[in-house]
Protein backbone atom coordinates (compact mmCIF):
# COMPACT_ATOMS: atom_id res chain seq x y z
CA UNK A 1 0.00 0.00 0.00
CA UNK A 2 1.08 3.56 -0.63
CA UNK A 3 1.63 6.22 1.98
CA UNK A 4 -0.96 8.55 0.46
CA UNK A 5 -3.64 5.97 1.26
CA UNK A 6 -3.36 7.06 4.89
CA UNK A 7 -3.79 10.78 4.47
CA UNK A 8 -6.73 12.98 5.42
CA UNK A 9 -7.30 16.68 5.97
CA UNK A 10 -8.07 17.77 9.52
CA UNK A 11 -9.16 21.29 10.49
CA UNK A 12 -6.73 22.50 13.15
CA UNK A 13 -9.55 23.53 15.48
CA UNK A 14 -10.40 19.83 15.96
CA UNK A 15 -7.02 19.05 17.54
CA UNK A 16 -7.79 18.88 21.26
CA UNK A 17 -5.55 21.23 23.22
CA UNK A 18 -6.89 20.40 26.69
CA UNK A 19 -8.41 17.32 28.31
CA UNK A 20 -12.02 17.11 29.35
CA UNK A 21 -12.50 17.63 33.08
CA UNK A 22 -14.42 14.34 33.25
CA UNK A 23 -12.42 11.71 31.39
CA UNK A 24 -15.30 9.42 30.47
CA UNK A 25 -17.39 12.23 29.00
CA UNK A 26 -15.41 12.00 25.77
CA UNK A 27 -17.42 11.05 22.71
CA UNK A 28 -17.28 7.45 21.55
CA UNK A 29 -17.63 6.33 17.95
CA UNK A 30 -18.61 2.66 17.74
CA UNK A 31 -17.68 0.90 14.50
CA UNK A 32 -18.88 -2.55 13.53
CA UNK A 33 -16.28 -3.90 11.12
CA UNK A 34 -18.61 -6.68 9.93
CA UNK A 35 -21.68 -4.58 9.06
CA UNK A 36 -19.94 -1.23 8.53
CA UNK A 37 -22.40 0.43 10.91
CA UNK A 38 -21.16 3.54 12.76
CA UNK A 39 -22.83 4.71 15.98
CA UNK A 40 -22.18 7.64 18.30
CA UNK A 41 -22.27 7.66 22.09
CA UNK A 42 -20.29 8.70 25.16
CA UNK A 43 -17.26 6.84 26.49
CA UNK A 44 -18.96 6.33 29.85
CA UNK A 45 -21.26 3.90 28.00
CA UNK A 46 -18.42 1.79 26.61
CA UNK A 47 -19.67 -1.31 28.44
CA UNK A 48 -22.85 -1.36 26.35
CA UNK A 49 -20.84 -2.22 23.25
CA UNK A 50 -18.18 -4.61 24.53
CA UNK A 51 -18.50 -8.31 23.78
CA UNK A 52 -20.00 -10.21 26.73
CA UNK A 53 -17.51 -11.17 29.47
CA UNK A 54 -14.55 -10.08 27.38
CA UNK A 55 -10.93 -9.58 28.44
CA UNK A 56 -10.07 -5.87 28.50
CA UNK A 57 -6.33 -5.27 28.08
CA UNK A 58 -4.87 -2.02 29.46
CA UNK A 59 -1.34 -0.64 29.11
CA UNK A 60 -0.20 0.38 32.60
CA UNK A 61 2.93 2.22 31.49
CA UNK A 62 3.41 5.54 33.28
CA UNK A 63 4.46 8.74 31.53
CA UNK A 64 7.59 10.31 32.98
CA UNK A 65 8.08 14.11 33.06
CA UNK A 66 10.71 13.68 30.37
CA UNK A 67 11.15 17.31 29.25
CA UNK A 68 13.81 19.21 31.21
CA UNK A 69 14.57 22.92 31.00
CA UNK A 70 18.05 23.79 32.17
CA UNK A 71 20.71 26.47 31.80
CA UNK A 72 24.31 26.59 30.72
CA UNK A 73 26.75 28.09 33.18
CA UNK A 74 26.90 31.04 30.79
CA UNK A 75 23.16 31.48 31.23
CA UNK A 76 21.76 30.17 27.94
CA UNK A 77 18.65 27.98 27.98
CA UNK A 78 18.90 24.29 27.13
CA UNK A 79 16.10 21.79 26.59
CA UNK A 80 16.69 18.07 27.18
CA UNK A 81 14.12 15.43 26.30
CA UNK A 82 14.89 12.07 27.89
CA UNK A 83 14.55 9.02 25.66
CA UNK A 84 16.05 6.10 27.54
CA UNK A 85 18.38 5.44 30.44
CA UNK A 86 21.60 3.56 29.75
CA UNK A 87 23.06 0.67 31.72
CA UNK A 88 25.28 2.76 34.04
CA UNK A 89 22.21 4.42 35.58
CA UNK A 90 23.66 7.92 35.12
CA UNK A 91 23.57 8.34 31.35
CA UNK A 92 20.64 8.90 29.02
CA UNK A 93 20.08 9.05 25.31
CA UNK A 94 18.26 12.33 24.73
CA UNK A 95 17.07 14.94 22.30
CA UNK A 96 18.83 18.19 23.16
CA UNK A 97 18.64 21.77 21.95
CA UNK A 98 20.66 23.81 21.03
CA UNK A 99 23.06 20.90 20.44
CA UNK A 100 25.46 22.77 18.15
CA UNK A 101 26.25 25.40 20.79
CA UNK A 102 27.12 22.96 23.54
CA UNK A 103 30.64 21.75 24.27
CA UNK A 104 31.63 18.32 25.50
CA UNK A 105 31.45 18.03 29.31
CA UNK A 106 29.81 21.45 29.64
CA UNK A 107 27.40 21.51 32.58
CA UNK A 108 23.68 21.95 32.03
CA UNK A 109 22.21 23.01 35.35
CA UNK A 110 18.82 22.16 36.86
CA UNK A 111 17.25 23.02 40.20
CA UNK A 112 19.84 25.63 41.13
CA UNK A 113 22.77 23.32 40.48
CA UNK A 114 21.77 20.39 42.67
CA UNK A 115 21.24 18.40 39.50
CA UNK A 116 23.29 18.84 36.34
CA UNK A 117 24.04 16.97 33.13
CA UNK A 118 27.08 16.92 30.87
CA UNK A 119 27.12 16.19 27.15
CA UNK A 120 29.29 13.10 26.66
CA UNK A 121 28.55 11.90 23.11
CA UNK A 122 27.41 14.34 20.42
CA UNK A 123 26.56 11.96 17.53
CA UNK A 124 24.52 9.68 19.79
CA UNK A 125 23.17 12.54 21.94
CA UNK A 126 24.15 11.02 25.26
CA UNK A 127 24.31 13.06 28.46
CA UNK A 128 25.46 11.98 31.91
CA UNK A 129 23.74 13.27 35.05
CA UNK A 130 25.48 13.76 38.38
CA UNK A 131 22.71 11.77 40.04
CA UNK A 132 22.02 8.10 39.50
CA UNK A 133 18.52 7.19 38.30
CA UNK A 134 17.43 10.69 37.37
CA UNK A 135 13.83 9.45 37.19
CA UNK A 136 13.62 9.98 40.96
CA UNK A 137 14.18 13.71 40.49
CA UNK A 138 11.80 14.25 37.58
CA UNK A 139 8.72 15.09 39.69
CA UNK A 140 10.60 18.22 40.78
CA UNK A 141 12.60 19.22 37.69
CA UNK A 142 10.71 17.60 34.78
CA UNK A 143 7.78 18.67 32.63
CA UNK A 144 5.15 16.44 31.03
CA UNK A 145 6.10 15.64 27.41
CA UNK A 146 3.02 16.89 25.61
CA UNK A 147 3.04 16.02 21.89
CA UNK A 148 3.96 18.70 19.35
CA UNK A 149 0.39 19.22 18.11
CA UNK A 150 -0.63 20.52 21.54
CA UNK A 151 0.38 24.13 21.04
CA UNK A 152 1.02 25.18 24.63
CA UNK A 153 3.39 24.54 27.50
CA UNK A 154 2.51 21.83 29.95
CA UNK A 155 0.47 22.88 32.98
CA UNK A 156 -0.16 21.38 36.40
CA UNK A 157 -3.35 19.71 35.15
CA UNK A 158 -1.32 17.63 32.69
CA UNK A 159 0.37 15.81 35.57
CA UNK A 160 -3.03 14.26 36.23
CA UNK A 161 -4.74 14.12 32.86
CA UNK A 162 -1.82 13.09 30.61
CA UNK A 163 -1.65 9.91 32.68
CA UNK A 164 -4.06 7.00 32.91
CA UNK A 165 -5.71 6.31 36.27
CA UNK A 166 -4.12 2.83 36.21
CA UNK A 167 -0.56 3.91 35.28
CA UNK A 168 1.99 2.01 37.34
CA UNK A 169 5.33 1.34 35.64
CA UNK A 170 7.30 4.49 34.73
CA UNK A 171 8.93 4.58 31.32
CA UNK A 172 6.79 6.19 28.61
CA UNK A 173 7.51 9.56 27.02
CA UNK A 174 4.01 9.71 25.54
CA UNK A 175 0.71 8.59 26.99
CA UNK A 176 -1.09 5.44 25.82
CA UNK A 177 -3.96 7.75 24.98
CA UNK A 178 -6.86 5.32 24.56
CA UNK A 179 -6.55 4.61 28.28
CA UNK A 180 -6.94 8.26 29.24
CA UNK A 181 -10.75 8.00 28.99
CA UNK A 182 -11.11 5.41 31.73
CA UNK A 183 -12.08 6.29 35.29
CA UNK A 184 -11.80 4.01 38.29
CA UNK A 185 -15.58 3.91 38.44
CA UNK A 186 -15.84 2.82 34.80
CA UNK A 187 -13.30 0.04 35.33
CA UNK A 188 -15.15 -1.13 38.44
CA UNK A 189 -18.37 -1.23 36.43
CA UNK A 190 -16.75 -3.36 33.71
CA UNK A 191 -15.50 -5.85 36.28
CA UNK A 192 -18.95 -6.05 37.87
CA UNK A 193 -20.42 -6.76 34.44
CA UNK A 194 -18.19 -9.82 34.16
CA UNK A 195 -15.29 -8.50 32.11
CA UNK A 196 -11.75 -9.50 33.05
CA UNK A 197 -9.62 -6.37 33.19
CA UNK A 198 -5.91 -7.10 32.85
CA UNK A 199 -2.75 -5.08 32.34
CA UNK A 200 0.32 -5.28 30.16
CA UNK A 201 3.21 -2.84 29.94
CA UNK A 202 4.58 -1.18 26.82
CA UNK A 203 6.70 1.93 27.25
CA UNK A 204 5.73 4.38 24.51
CA UNK A 205 8.74 5.94 22.78
CA UNK A 206 9.23 9.31 21.15
CA UNK A 207 8.87 7.85 17.65
CA UNK A 208 5.17 7.11 18.16
CA UNK A 209 4.22 10.50 16.66
CA UNK A 210 6.63 10.35 13.71
CA UNK A 211 4.95 9.91 10.34
CA UNK A 212 6.00 7.21 7.92
CA UNK A 213 8.16 8.82 5.23
CA UNK A 214 8.55 6.10 2.59
CA UNK A 215 5.99 5.83 -0.19
CA UNK A 216 5.92 2.03 0.02
CA UNK A 217 4.86 1.58 3.65
CA UNK A 218 6.19 -1.99 3.76
CA UNK A 219 9.69 -0.48 3.64
CA UNK A 220 9.17 1.52 6.85
CA UNK A 221 11.57 0.68 9.68
CA UNK A 222 9.49 0.49 12.86
CA UNK A 223 10.96 1.76 16.13
CA UNK A 224 11.42 -0.62 19.07
CA UNK A 225 9.66 -0.33 22.43
CA UNK A 226 9.97 -2.36 25.63
CA UNK A 227 7.03 -4.55 26.63
CA UNK A 228 6.18 -7.02 29.37
CA UNK A 229 3.24 -9.39 29.96
CA UNK A 230 2.87 -11.52 33.07
CA UNK A 231 2.67 -15.26 32.56
CA UNK A 232 -0.52 -15.45 34.63
CA UNK A 233 -2.31 -12.87 32.52
CA UNK A 234 -1.20 -14.44 29.24
CA UNK A 235 -2.54 -17.77 30.47
CA UNK A 236 -5.84 -16.05 31.28
CA UNK A 237 -5.96 -14.66 27.74
CA UNK A 238 -5.27 -18.09 26.26
CA UNK A 239 -7.99 -19.62 28.41
CA UNK A 240 -10.45 -16.92 27.36
CA UNK A 241 -9.67 -17.46 23.67
CA UNK A 242 -10.19 -21.17 24.10
CA UNK A 243 -13.63 -20.41 25.59
CA UNK A 244 -14.51 -18.14 22.63
CA UNK A 245 -14.38 -15.01 24.79
CA UNK A 246 -13.23 -11.83 23.08
CA UNK A 247 -10.03 -9.89 23.71
CA UNK A 248 -10.42 -6.09 23.75
CA UNK A 249 -7.17 -4.16 23.35
CA UNK A 250 -7.27 -0.67 24.83
CA UNK A 251 -4.96 1.25 22.53
CA UNK A 252 -2.57 0.39 19.74
CA UNK A 253 0.15 -0.26 22.33
CA UNK A 254 -1.84 -3.01 24.05
CA UNK A 255 -2.71 -4.43 20.64
CA UNK A 256 0.93 -4.54 19.48
CA UNK A 257 1.98 -6.10 22.78
CA UNK A 258 -0.56 -8.92 22.60
CA UNK A 259 0.16 -9.66 18.96
CA UNK A 260 3.91 -9.58 19.61
CA UNK A 261 3.62 -12.25 22.29
CA UNK A 262 1.43 -14.37 20.01
CA UNK A 263 4.01 -14.16 17.21
CA UNK A 264 7.20 -14.59 19.25
CA UNK A 265 6.18 -16.49 22.36
CA UNK A 266 8.23 -14.00 24.37
CA UNK A 267 6.52 -12.38 27.37
CA UNK A 268 9.13 -9.62 27.71
CA UNK A 269 11.50 -7.81 25.39
CA UNK A 270 11.64 -5.22 22.64
CA UNK A 271 9.00 -5.12 19.94
CA UNK A 272 9.27 -3.45 16.56
CA UNK A 273 6.12 -5.07 15.22
CA UNK A 274 4.65 -2.95 12.42
CA UNK A 275 0.97 -3.72 11.87
CA UNK A 276 -0.46 -2.50 8.56
CA UNK A 277 -3.23 -3.74 6.24
CA UNK A 278 -2.79 -7.39 5.43
CA UNK A 279 -1.70 -8.29 8.96
CA UNK A 280 -3.37 -11.39 10.43
CA UNK A 281 -4.50 -10.71 14.00
CA UNK A 282 -4.16 -13.73 16.27
CA UNK A 283 -5.33 -12.35 19.63
CA UNK A 284 -7.22 -9.06 19.47
CA UNK A 285 -10.95 -9.14 18.67
CA UNK A 286 -11.93 -5.54 19.48
CA UNK A 287 -10.00 -2.30 19.72
CA UNK A 288 -10.45 0.91 21.73
CA UNK A 289 -8.42 3.73 20.23
CA UNK A 290 -8.23 7.47 19.66
CA UNK A 291 -8.15 9.30 16.32
CA UNK A 292 -4.61 9.33 14.95
CA UNK A 293 -2.34 11.49 12.81
CA UNK A 294 -2.25 11.12 9.03
CA UNK A 295 0.60 8.93 7.72
CA UNK A 296 1.15 7.42 11.20
CA UNK A 297 1.78 3.77 12.01
CA UNK A 298 -1.06 4.08 14.54
CA UNK A 299 -3.58 4.90 11.81
CA UNK A 300 -2.21 2.04 9.72
CA UNK A 301 -2.74 -0.39 12.58
CA UNK A 302 -6.39 0.66 12.96
CA UNK A 303 -6.87 0.32 9.20
CA UNK A 304 -5.34 -3.15 9.36
CA UNK A 305 -7.84 -4.10 12.05
CA UNK A 306 -11.03 -2.68 10.55
CA UNK A 307 -10.25 -2.11 6.88
CA UNK A 308 -8.89 1.08 5.38
CA UNK A 309 -12.07 2.13 3.57
CA UNK A 310 -14.23 1.78 6.68
CA UNK A 311 -11.78 3.65 8.90
CA UNK A 312 -11.30 6.51 6.45
CA UNK A 313 -15.09 6.79 6.18
CA UNK A 314 -15.28 6.89 9.96
CA UNK A 315 -12.65 9.65 10.06
CA UNK A 316 -14.61 11.70 7.54
CA UNK A 317 -17.72 11.28 9.68
CA UNK A 318 -15.77 12.25 12.82
CA UNK A 319 -14.52 15.42 11.14
CA UNK A 320 -18.01 16.28 9.92
CA UNK A 321 -19.34 15.68 13.43
CA UNK A 322 -16.55 17.78 14.97
CA UNK A 323 -15.02 15.06 17.08
CA UNK A 324 -11.93 16.06 19.06
CA UNK A 325 -8.74 14.50 17.68
CA UNK A 326 -5.45 13.07 18.97
CA UNK A 327 -4.12 12.61 22.51
CA UNK A 328 -6.72 14.61 24.46
CA UNK A 329 -9.43 13.90 21.91
CA UNK A 330 -12.35 11.50 21.60
CA UNK A 331 -12.33 7.73 21.14
CA UNK A 332 -13.56 4.94 18.94
CA UNK A 333 -14.39 1.31 19.62
CA UNK A 334 -14.01 -1.14 16.75
CA UNK A 335 -15.84 -4.45 17.23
Amino acid sequence: MRLQDFNYQLPQELVAQYPLKERDKARLMVINRVTGEIRHDQFANLGKYLPVQSVVVLNDSKVIPARLWGRRESGGAVEIFLLNQLADGYSHRVMISPLKRLKLDEKIIFNGGKVYAQLKDVPNRIVRFNKKNILRYLPKIGHMPLPPYIKRNDESLDREYYQTVFARHAGSVAAPTAGLHFTKELLTGLKRAGHLVGKVTLHVGDATFKPVQVDDITQHQMHSEFYRVSRNFWQSVAKAKASNKKIVAVGTTSCRTMETVALTGQLEGETNLFIYPGFSFQVVDALVTNFHLPFSTLLMLVCAFAGRDLIMRAYREAIKGKYRFYSYGDAMLVV
